[in-house]
């Protein structure tokens, strides 16, 4: 049975059972040989060279040859059966390294495309702006419209972008898990104070 496309566990299983088949064939003719009390090897001449009386000559023969036969199948099986445990073990290693490469790629890109953030969000209120753009308490901003790390002095910045872009939306980013969170906030008024309904303090470093 030579396998075509990716080994699966079902091969292996299918080939552990033919296997298993093959070794209950031999043993059923052992067991024969067994019977007649002649085994594998015993002569079935007697010493002046004719066919013994005592056993059935033909049905011993009939017994080696299939067990020589099955014995060469058993063989090839066992090799098959390793080369696709040796295949999906391959398989799996593979993507156990290629898991761990992304899962450390990914750490890796958090890591160096992060800029340290300038900001925390410390309040929402339920309604407002802020909320409505998915902002969060604990997000720690890296960009606020043109505010960003970079060119961040006090939260006057970010008072001026807000005053002049009511009604026009702005690029939020924020670090929230350890990942980047980006969302489009639009100042504007609302039943409650200011155009975000969110408070934003610095973050001294």
């Amino acid at each position: 049975m030579k396998m075509t496309g990716e080994t699966t566990m079902e091969d292996v299983k299918n080939l552990v059972k033919k296997k298993d088949d093959i070794e209950e064939q031999i043993k059923a003719y052992y067991d024969v040989l067994e019977d007649q009390g002649v085994g594998v090897e015993g002569p079935l001449v007697d010493e002046e060279g004719f066919p013994r009386e005592d056993v059935n000559v033909y049905q011993i023969r009939i017994a080696r040859h299939n067990i020589a036969c099955l014995q060469n199948d058993h063989k090839a099986i066992m090799i098959e059966i390793e080369e696709a445990l040796h295949k999906l073990h391959a398989r799996e290693k593979a993507k156990h390294v290629k898991d761990e490469s992304e899962a450390q790629g990914g750490a890796m890109e958090q890591q160096v495309t992060l800029p340290p953030p300038f900001a925390r969000v410390d309040a929402v209120t339920q309604g407002s702006p802020a909320c409505g753009a998915g902002l969060r308490v604990g997000d720690e901003v890296i960009e606020f419209g043109s505010v960003n790390t970079a060119n961040f002095h006090n939260l006057q910045n970010i008072a001026s972008v807000v005053q002049h872009s009511e009604g026009k939306p702005l690029r939020v980013s924020v670090i929230r898990d350890e990942q980047k969170a980006v969302m489009s906030l639009t100042p504007q008024r609302w039943s409650g104070r200011g155009l975000l309904g969110c408070n934003i303090v610095p973050i001294h470093r």
